[in-house]
């Protein structure tokens, strides 16, 4: 029986890389020292997996910014505006990388980076591979060979991992009609098998392979890509030993396909679907093979402690039809995304020890799938280890600190009556012209402003005590006041208060709510160098007091144009923590909706005219099977509107989301019923708002006309086109103008620069309009 693992998070255990990264990119050192910390990284995950006991351990999982992106570099899938960057004579192939991730704007260059969605349902951003007819690819990185060689010198073996071809081109997207993706396949095979073939000349054993596009809805154009590519790889390469791996979900009618595979090991995610082994160990096909069947028995995805019963009941129903020898197991899906060391939480007033005990991070993660390895092969119910997991388990199951039955009772007790409005859409958008009065084509922002850090440091300095309370709030409404001249000054018509006094968009919440723990070191990468420190929903979720009130009715009183009270919604809270795993997902979410409504509720008492409850989330929590999606997209729906309904029509709600397509769900965004949408759009060029012209969408939209997760200043006749574009398909009274996202990790003068450009964009464009008509 082999342990395994299938990735490694890779921002290093204090975010060293993120902090290189982004001192790389200010150019304050050079790529030599990047590629130093980066190295180190590497050598330490390697070697935490080592000292675990880990049998198998996986290389290439490690990346500068994206591994999607990696696999693209790798195959050349470099877009052409990409290639003015590319040098035969000199090494820029860093800086090609970057520019695909970030865009680049210097030296008379102006190009646009690479769309970035999410990957399946997790909060993890790629960047999107552009495809287009008849494409040629060509090996153009080796990082996975190099990265290989350098584990090779370390002394370890490693099983190299890549995301397999049919996932890769199916992640990905067609940039002109005429084809489909997949009809790519035989292009980029050779890229693959040349990547292999390499591998296995330096003395590659293992090769991982993930297509967790196998618990997708699949056309049998598709399937039958999977069988053709594996059996072209396996022609190629007929001593290396490949596993596929499948992840985030069950194989359902795409068992037979994953089972036919000519490979050497399937895993599959035993955490999101139990039901997926009993089918395969029915499949007479595959008990009859010489595969190995990998389990992935520990969440890779969540933070609570294995059950070391289930777990070990999962083995031995495999070895018990397949022997021990076929028999591999391993985390879920990759390590990425979860936090990487419970070692690191030591602070008891932050993470009780209760609470801790119920918990496994990263390097926990490994430990666990080494001691279930072990406690498969003896007399189990009788070794200590077995013994304390259990106790946790059932101290976890039993504890007081998670049930508080006033809030089960609220939820029961909710009404029909408590999702709607008092009246619909078109009588409300009436009332709300009247009473906030805003000009044709309202400007506003999605809610943070740049977090210098002076900012960052006043709450640092806050938590460790070294500046008071009183201190530390009269500097935060300095930074208020001033946000809110500078947005007076620049013409903006619905102001916000920037969001000085919060750290992350979920977690500032979490802190202020019952039923929420917080870690000191959780973090887990979102994208490129963004960490994000999930909070940790443990138990039933209230309000106890005002949370945001006090900052945004003092922002409010500082100015005559309405300011923005801002919140996050019930499903992006519920998405963006780890949540509990004791009752369906649904009641959790109706929890903290009921606690965000009394927010909303008492901001509108505050005087707060316009509230932005913002779910960036709605998308990525749906279901990969489609057949799935309606119930969901119901108490998601629900959710949000229990926590927007109890304001008079008067009070306008906006909402607002990003990187989402929205053409199969157009229908549940429209039943949200929010005043006013905002949402990601420049980097698709609009594309997005088909979607919002089809379905004739009847509320308010922003689409927005810059990308803020590129530093690339976007210039006024850009930003025209695109509302030109959006006018096209969005009457103009129901047209917003504002940026695609917050401006938290963007800097002031860029900032400054970008905004005074897309007001700019929008008095030519009312006067264009006015004009007209």
């Amino acid at each position: 029986m082999l342990s395994h693992n299938l990735g490694y998070p890779r921002v290093g255990s204090n975010r060293e890389l993120k902090k290189a990264s982004e001192q790389f990119w200010a150019g304050k050192i050079d790529r030599e020292e990047l590629q130093k910390v980066a190295r180190k990284i590497r050598h330490q995950n390697w070697e935490t997996q080592k000292n675990a006991g880990l049998d198998l351990i996986p290389s290439n999982d490690f990346s500068l910014y994206d591994h999607v992106l990696d696999t693209s570099l790798m195959a050349g899938a470099i877009p052409e505006r990409y290639h003015q960057l590319i040098d035969g004579k000199s090494n820029r192939e860093l800086d090609l990388y970057y520019a695909m991730a970030r865009g680049v704007q210097r030296d008379g260059l102006d190009i646009k980076a690479m769309e970035m969605t999410k990957w399946f349902d997790t909060n993890y951003h790629y960047l999107v591979p552009e495809f287009t007819k008849n494409q040629k690819f060509s090996r153009y990185s080796d990082k996975i060979v190099l990265e290989f060689e350098d584990a090779l010198q370390k002394g370890i073996l490693t099983k190299p991992v890549l995301v397999g071809p049919v996932t890769y081109l199916l992640s990905g997207k067609e940039k002109e009609a005429g084809f489909e993706r997949i009809d790519l396949l035989d292009n980029l095979l050779p890229i693959y098998i040349s990547v292999l073939k390499e591998l296995a000349s330096r003395g590659a054993e293992w090769v991982q392979l993930d297509e967790p596009a196998l618990v997708l809805d699949l056309a049998d154009k598709d399937k039958l890509a999977l069988k053709s590519a594996y059996k072209q790889i396996r022609e190629a390469l007929p001593k290396l030993k490949v596993m596929v791996t499948s992840y985030f979900g069950a194989l359902e009618d795409n068992l037979a396909t994953a089972t036919s595979l000519n490979i050497d090991a399937l895993h599959i995610d035993l955490t999101r679907c139990a039901g997926t082994l009993p089918q395969i160990l029915a499949d007479q096909d595959f008990v009859t093979s010489a595969k190995k069947l990998s389990l992935g028995i520990v969440d890779g995805r969540n933070i609570w402690k294995n059950d070391f019963q289930k777990s070990l009941d999962f083995i031995k129903s495999a070895v018990k039809v397949l022997g021990e020898n076929r028999v591999m197991i391993a985390p879920s899906s990759s390590l990425l995304h979860s936090p990487q060391d419970l070692e690191l939480e030591n602070n008891e007033a932050v993470l009780t020890s209760e609470i801790k005990s119920w918990m496994a991070f990263a390097k926990q993660k490994l430990e666990e799938v080494v001691t279930v390895k072990r406690l498969a092969t003896t007399n189990w119910r009788a070794d200590e280890a077995f013994i304390a997991n259990q106790q946790a388990i059932k101290t976890r199951k039993n504890s007081p600190l998670i049930h508080k039955p006033a809030v089960k009772a609220r939820v029961q007790s909710v009404k029909e009556s408590d999702f709607a409005r008092q009246n619909a859409f078109p009588v409300r958008q009436a009332i709300q012209l009247e009473k906030l009065k805003l000009p044709l084509f309202p400007s506003t922002t999605i809610g943070s402003f740049p977090q210098t850090d002076e900012v960052r440091q006043l709450r640092a300095n806050l938590k460790k005590g070294t500046l008071t309370v009183e201190a530390y709030e009269a500097r935060i409404k300095e930074e208020i006041v001033e946000s809110l001249r500078w947005q007076e000054k620049l013409g903006i018509d619905v102001l916000v208060h920037g969001e000085f006094e919060r750290n992350d968009m979920v977690e500032y919440f979490g802190e202020s709510l019952s039923g929420f723990v917080f870690m000191q070191n959780g973090w887990v990468q979102s994208y490129g160098s963004r960490c994000v420190k999930p909070p940790v929903i443990f138990g039933d979720v209230e309000r106890p007091e005002a949370m945001t009130v006090k900052w945004s009715a003092f922002a409010q009183a500082n100015s005559e144009k309405p300011v923005k009270g801002m919140l996050t919604g019930p499903v992006t809270i519920l998405q963006w923590s780890f949540v509990r795993d004791d009752q369906p997902r649904k009641e959790t979410a109706f929890q903290i909706g009921l606690a965000i409504r009394d927010e909303v509720v008492d901001l509108e008492k505050a005087g707060i005219k316009v509230i932005q409850i913002d779910e960036p989330a709605i998308r990525e929590g749906l279901p990969l099977r489609k057949y799935a999606w309606n119930d969901y997209l119901k108490w998601a729906v629900d959710a949000f509107r229990l926590s927007a309904a109890g304001v008079a029509d008067q009070t306008q709600i906006h909402t607002h989301m990003c990187y989402s397509e929205f053409n199969d769900i157009i229908g549940s965004i429209a039943a949200m019923d929010a005043d006013v949408i905002t949402i990601e759009t420049s980097r698709s060029q609009m594309e997005l708002l088909d979607a919002f012209a089809n379905f004739n969408y009847p509320n308010e939209i922003g689409p927005g006309v810059y990308d803020i997760h590129s530093p690339s200043v976007p210039t006024v006749d850009e930003m025209i086109v695109l509302l030109e574009k959006a006018l096209k398909v969005i009457p103009a009274r129901n047209l917003w103008i504002n940026p695609d996202c917050g401006l938290k990790t963007r800097r002031w003068p860029e900032t400054d620069a970008a905004l005074q450009n897309m007001i700019a964009a929008a008095n030519i464009l009312r006067e264009s309009v006015s004009a007209v008509h």
